[in-house]
């Protein structure tokens, strides 16, 4: 993947340019930016500017059997980490290794996925996916070897802040001194939740959401959508070109997320003092509560977002607001009203702790339907 494949960001794309062909390659890099941002892209980019020898976003005067390798995401020096999973074929001990062939068929699609897409092509978004200690050990061997093609090696944890505590101490050592010529790209959506020792041996670069005049002009180019259309959906993805493509295809999950939501805010507001709306939240928590863990908590934080849409619809701040919710009869005009300061902390708070606890394998049904009683207090709280 060339830089000039990777959307926007054009001050990173000088930055990283500018220090490989200056000679000054940090030993470990940390990408950190919201999901659709490109960090994955642009750190492939990147990998294949060093190893191909490439100039200029047009990467011209490299090596084209190195180049050619990378449309495939093969190149031998070039090595991956994921979050996996056991799976129905891999019953113990997952290393990325076992899921090279659906990682590069994601790469291929879906170059900006998410951690959902990934878990979803898999078949495992019931199973919460890390970077454990036996992909440590993987790492550890990888890159003792020498590089196939003498010159560096690249190792590119995708979703690093999943590696957990154990994995992360045993990469400790290698990332701080790691051999020559090696080069560590760590990429994640949560600094906080990458240990201090491995973030702080890192360089840090910050990508932003995507303009939307950047994400306009390629959905007009790849989808060959009209001026209007191409807009709308880009101010609808809020900087995001994975939540865009999926809009072009009405494949986004949050049209189903948007059904769940209607229904339970609908379901809270007339649950006070009405024992058959309390009946209809526990059967839309024993529904929610049947979809795998990931499809939860990727629920929650669309919950947290609608939230704050209404927040800023309520405040007058419409020139933030991109949602344009889609079930009938529900506008979120009418519904900006319920949400102030009065609740939203609480609302927000009550939300995060419901993923924290489904992240630690609580009982959905239960966390889902204590979630819904609180909201329907909250709701119904008056601002202040």
């Amino acid at each position: 993947m060339q830089f000039k494949s990777v959307l926007g960001q054009e001050h990173l794309k000088n930055h990283l340019t500018q220090s490989v062909d200056n000679g000054r390659i940090p030993h470990a890099q940390l990408f950190v930016g919201p999901e659709g941002s490109g960090t994955l892209p642009m750190a492939i980019a990147y990998a294949q500017y060093i190893l191909c020898g490439n100039k200029g976003s047009e990467n011209q005067g490299g090596n084209d059997n190195c180049n050619l390798k990378f449309k495939n995401f093969s190149h031998p020096d070039l090595h991956f980490a994921f979050p996996v999973a056991t799976t129905d074929k891999i019953k113990s001990h997952p290393i990325s290794s076992n899921f090279l062939e659906d990682w590069r068929q994601l790469l291929k699609e879906q170059p900006y996925g998410n951690l959902f897409d990934w878990y979803r092509m898999l078949g495992v978004d019931n199973k919460q996916g890390q970077i454990g200690v036996d992909e440590a050990l993987n790492i550890v061997k990888a890159l003792s070897l020498k590089s196939y093609e003498g010159g560096y090696k690249i190792m590119l944890i995708w979703m690093a802040e999943r590696m957990n505590t154990s994995a992360a101490n045993k990469l400790l050592k290698l990332i701080e001194e790691p051999p020559a010529k090696t080069v560590f790209i760590l990429i994640a959506e949560d600094e906080g939740q990458i240990i201090n020792t491995i973030r702080s041996r890192c360089q840090v670069l910050h990508f932003p959401p995507l303009a939307e005049a950047v994400i306009t002009e390629a959905l007009k180019k790849n989808y060959q959508l009209d001026e209007i259309t191409a807009t709308k959906i880009a101010r609808q993805s809020n900087g995001n070109y994975n939540k865009a493509c999926d809009l072009v295809y009405h494949d986004s999950e949050d049209l189903q997320f948007e059904e769940w939501f209607v229904f339970w805010i609908r379901s809270a507001f007339k649950a006070k003092g009405n024992k058959a709306a309390i009946h209809d939240l526990i059967s839309w928590s024993e529904q929610v509560a049947k979809t795998g863990r990931e499809t939860q908590k990727q629920f929650l934080l669309f919950c947290i977002d609608f939230f704050r849409q209404a927040l800023l619809m309520n405040y007058n701040a419409s020139q933030l607001v991109f949602m344009e919710p889609k079930t009938k009869n529900f506008k979120l005009e009418n519904f900006a009203p319920y949400v102030h300061e009065g609740n939203i902390l609480d609302i927000s708070q009550e939300l995060q702790d419901a993923i924290y606890h489904i992240e630690r394998n609580g009982n959905s049904k239960i966390i889902l339907t204590d979630l819904s009683i609180r909201l329907t207090r909250l709701l119904h709280k008056k601002a202040s």
